[in-house]
């Protein structure tokens, strides 16, 4: 899909809207309206519909160790641009909150270095007419790297993998493929952009980053 610059509303909030519960810890088919960033001071809304998939982390089989990684606490980009990590729980409409400030950014799922599945990053595009450090990942490459400190101060290196435009109609036929919480371990980190719509839609496109690790403390 052809790139398009991220638009700049003066105001802008979001949530990842998550359906279903599987297990104690869920991931589920993200709905097209996801990471919806809406301009001046609109409520974001989002579609309900979508198809659950499997709980992440998943137990290891019986007298196997499973290696639950560890924390995330800062987000170092490819272009110099950094972001607080804040780990955000789903609320009691399904909905995961991105924080509102342009310095912190949510994390949820897996953990660095976990054994699999996806630990998921996502900040807003920009905020009160600034960019935010989220913008970045209109720009950068496969190949480049993208570094995180845990909170015990350990520096990984997680090295980017694919970069996508995809608009939001089409994310959630996308997600189980995405969001797969049985797959290799995998860092993705989202945002939105493209056109400024408006309305339940916000931007029309979500940007999405794949990185693996290749390094750690």
């Amino acid at each position: 899909m052809q790139e398009r610059n991220p638009a700049e509303p003066k105001k802008g909030s979001g949530r990842w809207w998550i359906v279903g519960v599987a297990g104690a810890f869920v991931v589920a088919a993200l709905v097209a309206t996801l990471l919806v960033f809406t301009a001046k001071d609109e409520t974001a809304v989002a579609n309900s519909a979508g198809t659950p998939v499997a709980a992440a982390n998943q137990p290891a089989p019986q007298g196997a160790p499973q290696d639950t990684g560890r924390d995330p606490a800062q987000l170092s980009l490819p272009g110099g641009g950094t972001a607080k990590l804040i780990q955000e729980d789903l609320d009691a409409a399904g909905a995961l909150k991105i924080p509102e400030g342009l310095d912190e950014a949510a994390w949820w799922g897996s953990k660095l270095g976990a054994a699999q599945g996806v630990a998921l990053l996502s900040g807003h595009v920009n905020w009160k007419g600034k960019k935010g450090p989220f913008t970045e990942l209109w720009q950068v490459k496969p190949g480049q790297e993208v570094k995180l400190t845990d909170t015990a101060g350990g520096a990984w290196v997680y090295r980017i993998d694919v970069t996508e435009t995809i608009h939001k109609t089409e994310l959630a036929g996308r997600s189980e493929q995405l969001f797969n919480p049985d797959g290799p371990h995998q860092l993705l980190l989202i945002t939105c952009g493209g056109e400024y719509v408006g309305g339940s839609e916000g931007y029309e496109d979500n940007r999405v980053v794949t990185a693996s690790l290749v390094s750690r403390p």
